[in-house]
């Protein structure tokens, strides 16, 4: 079991502290108020989607395709056309916005050539049943190739989209940036980068350095953890250790949890309202 050492802050590029694992957890917030003036790094940016990269990924077919703006590289009329009536603000003070997308073409475009690199590296090993043959033979035609004819195809792309999508999230904590996942202008941004009609639209990652505190008001309310998670049977909760928690809360990962009408909180929005000319 991964314990929490006494150095658990390690000095990295920059100056930014590397967080342990569970604490980099602990620490993500959807992050609204970024510093609109001050640039991310390229290497950053590299980071990110090096961790979504590396992300598991059924059949090894790796959907998941991004694509990387920068703000300011958009005209004023441009960034205007992309801004949705949730996610305006955002999208305007965010210095780099990462659309992610779901390539649907990709499985019957590779026809297991992928899977075969699994073999060849002994990840999928004859002791299963794999073999170049077994993905010839059996698994594209029979499985992979129906599966893409399938109405729940695109649902099971986008959700392996979404385990890259939280990697490039989590490293973007790990790297001392803020990060908020958001809906986008869809019909905009296929006209204006040129998507394929192949590509699934899921969320644009607004990136940046935050100007609000790490803390941003607590975790974030979440439902009871009675309503969640079941054993064995649904209406049966899977019981919840105490000590556990008490673990997790040493680790950072389980945080002071944000409170209706805190006067800091209050306060805090009030100066980046005022330091960023946002209306109250």
């Amino acid at each position: 079991m991964h314990t929490v050492r006494p150095d658990a802050f390690q000095t990295v590029l920059a100056g930014e502290m590397s967080m342990e694992f569970k604490e980099v957890i602990g620490r993500r917030r959807s992050i609204r108020f970024f510093e609109p003036e001050k640039p991310v790094e390229r290497e950053k940016i590299q980071t990110i989607l090096e961790a979504a990269r590396l992300a598991s990924c059924a059949v090894n077919a790796h959907w998941a395709k991004a694509i990387v703006i920068e703000r300011d590289k958009l005209s004023d009329e441009q960034l205007e056309q992309m801004k949705t009536p949730v996610a305006a603000l955002n999208i305007e003070l965010a210095p780099v916005h990462i659309y992610w997308y779901a390539d649907l073409s990709v499985v019957n475009r590779m026809k297991g050539s992928r899977l075969k690199e699994l073999v060849d590296v002994g990840a999928l090993a004859p002791t299963h049943g794999w073999s170049h043959k077994f993905v010839d033979e059996f698994v594209y035609p029979q499985i992979l190739k129906p599966m893409t004819e399938s109405p729940a195809y695109a649902v099971a792309a986008s959700t392996d989209v979404g385990v890259a999508i939280c990697q490039a999230l989590l490293t973007a904590f790990d790297e001392g940036l803020g990060a908020c996942l958001s809906s986008f202008n869809v019909g905009i941004a296929k006209e204006l980068f040129h998507v394929p009609d192949e590509w699934i639209p899921l969320y644009v990652l607004l990136v940046g350095y935050p100007a609000e505190s790490w803390q941003a008001g607590g975790q974030r309310p979440r439902p009871p953890w009675d309503e969640q998670y079941f054993e064995g049977e649904h209406g049966k909760p899977f019981e919840r250790d105490e000590a556990v928690v008490e673990t997790l809360k040493q680790a950072k990962m389980i945080q002071t949890p944000a409170t209706p009408n805190n006067p800091a909180r209050i306060e805090e929005i009030k100066r980046l309202a005022e330091r960023l000319g946002l209306p109250l």
